[in-house]
């Protein structure tokens, strides 16, 4: 028998090609032919989210499953006794009783090991977002102007309001209109917000105040201001628009099972600025 020949060899490999195409093809019409290499996937861009834990904090883990498994951002916890933020790239202040709340709410966890580094962190620039008792730590710590006092009526006030949307140029903002409602439930005892004249009229002119409540039409109405906040203002950011602080709780507003997602806008404007 004669060896086989150039012609018959380069039959045979166009042949068992062109079955290598044919089995690609059936997987996937994106695959290249001849070239029999797979397309290059693109790594997904993450944020590294930080969510601190105090003794009492306990709406860290809602907030943790929100960023996580709903938003699929990677998440790690860091303790107040922490010194180190593990090169997170957002720090979360989420709801609870920070240290029972005793003295006032936040005034403990505002000197916990923890915010040595987050009030160095925001002072660089770095995202912060305080829910709640997250916000009233952040009030404490004069990362974002004024404080929060027992609410008018002395009650604790559980349930769900409307807040409105008053600008749209900030992480926590940008992906709602100006002027857009959500329905965001609350939880607090002192979320009565105050500041000083002077420091009220800054914040509207650089656009600090994020959000006020509102009826569900958008109104803004005595009657729809759940504990006398000044102005009916429910979140506010500092001047850098790097810090943000809310009562209502949009992590109890962004999984589906609960029947209410309009949480997941803020979360939403978080990914899209930071990711852009």
């Amino acid at each position: 028998m004669e060896p086989c020949g150039p012609h018959l060899f380069q039959s045979l490999l166009k042949y068992y090609l062109d079955l290598l195409d044919f089995a690609f093809a059936k997987f996937s019409k994106t695959y290249p032919r001849r070239g029999l290499s797979l397309p290059d996937k693109k790594k997904k861009r993450m944020i590294k989210f930080g969510v601190v834990i105090f003794p009492g904090s306990n709406c860290d883990q809602d907030m943790i499953y929100v960023l996580r498994d709903l938003m699929k951002q990677k998440v790690v916890e860091l303790w107040h006794k922490d010194r180190d933020l593990k090169k997170c790239d957002f720090i979360i202040l989420p709801g609870g009783f920070s240290y029972g709340d005793y003295l006032r709410s936040g005034a403990i966890a505002r000197f916990a090991p923890i915010m040595e580094k987050v009030v160095e962190f925001a002072a660089k620039g770095g995202n912060v977002f305080g829910v709640c008792n997250g916000f009233q730590v952040l009030c404490e710590a004069g990362l974002v102007p004024g404080a929060l006092l027992h609410n008018a009526d002395r009650k604790f006030v559980c349930k769900n309001v409307f807040i409105k949307a008053e600008n749209s140029d900030t992480f926590l903002t940008s992906a709602l209109q100006s002027g857009k409602v959500l329905k965001i439930p609350i939880a607090h005892g002192e979320g009565n917000y105050y500041t000083d004249p002077e420091t009220l009229s800054n914040m509207n002119a650089n656009g600090q105040v994020l959000f006020r409540y509102c009826d569900e039409k958008g109104n803004i109405t005595p009657d729809a201001n759940p504990n006398g906040s000044l102005d009916h203002i429910a979140g506010v950011c500092n001047a850098g628009k790097n810090v943000f602080g809310m009562m209502p709780h949009p992590e109890r507003a962004s999984d589906p099972v609960l029947g209410n997602t309009d949480g997941t806008l803020l979360f939403q404007s978080m990914l899209s600025l930071v990711l852009s």
